[in-house]
């Protein structure tokens, strides 16, 4: 058992009160019984979880839309779990997907997942939702610093010149400046002027 498998598997149980049903869809091996969760009605949050990361994680696609609804939840272990799986999952749904639930701002307070999934996909979706996701994050007296500084340091992995623009924004303000130093330094230099952070000779 791999570790995220076994703190999810550690925090459901506790969720499900160490309940028989939940013993025994952990121990299952049967995609169709596990697919069957995500369909049947009544079925609680916990075994929808369990049954859709476990789907993910194997590659079985019918865990597609279980998994991205958990992505947006509420409680970040459930977006982290969601997000670990949908990276494994190789649906090309899923590039797609995060990066719509990392622009919404109405749901922005639940994007810090969305945008970390999209770095590790390093789809070519992924660069334009950061920069719109960051730019919104660059206004004034803005809660969401979490979710800017993973966009600051996902445009500096990703490396994409098109990032040179929001993060010479970025500069400006405190909280990221330093990564954004950081990002600008990764991104690479295109002739004598692209690539260098504003200021610099």
């Amino acid at each position: 058992m791999d570790e995220e498998l076994r703190t999810l598997t550690e925090r459901l149980r506790a969720e499900a009160g160490g309940s028989a049903a939940f013993e025994r869809l952990a121990a299952t091996d049967d995609h169709d019984v596990l697919a069957g969760v995500l369909t049947a009605p009544g079925q609680p949050l916990w075994a929808r979880e369990l049954a859709a990361f476990r789907l993910g994680t194997a590659g079985d696609r019918r865990a597609f839309e279980a998994l991205v609804l958990l992505l947006n939840h509420r409680d970040p272990p459930r977006c982290a779990a969601a997000a670990h799986a949908l990276a494994r999952l190789g649906d090309p749904r899923t590039a797609r997907a995060a990066a719509a639930l990392a622009t919404n701002e109405l749901r922005v307070a639940y994007a810090l997942h969305p945008v970390r999934l999209l770095i590790e996909l390093r789809a070519p979706e992924a660069v334009p939702a950061l920069i719109t996701t960051l730019r919104r994050r660059l206004r004034p007296q803005d809660p969401y610093r979490r979710v800017a500084l993973a966009c600051v340091e996902g445009l500096g992995a990703l490396g994409d010149p098109r990032a040179e623009s929001v993060l010479g924004e970025a500069l400006a303000h405190p909280a990221l400046a330093q990564a954004a130093v950081r990002a600008l330094a990764r991104i690479p230099r295109q002739g004598s002027a692209r690539g260098r952070i504003p200021g610099q000779r």
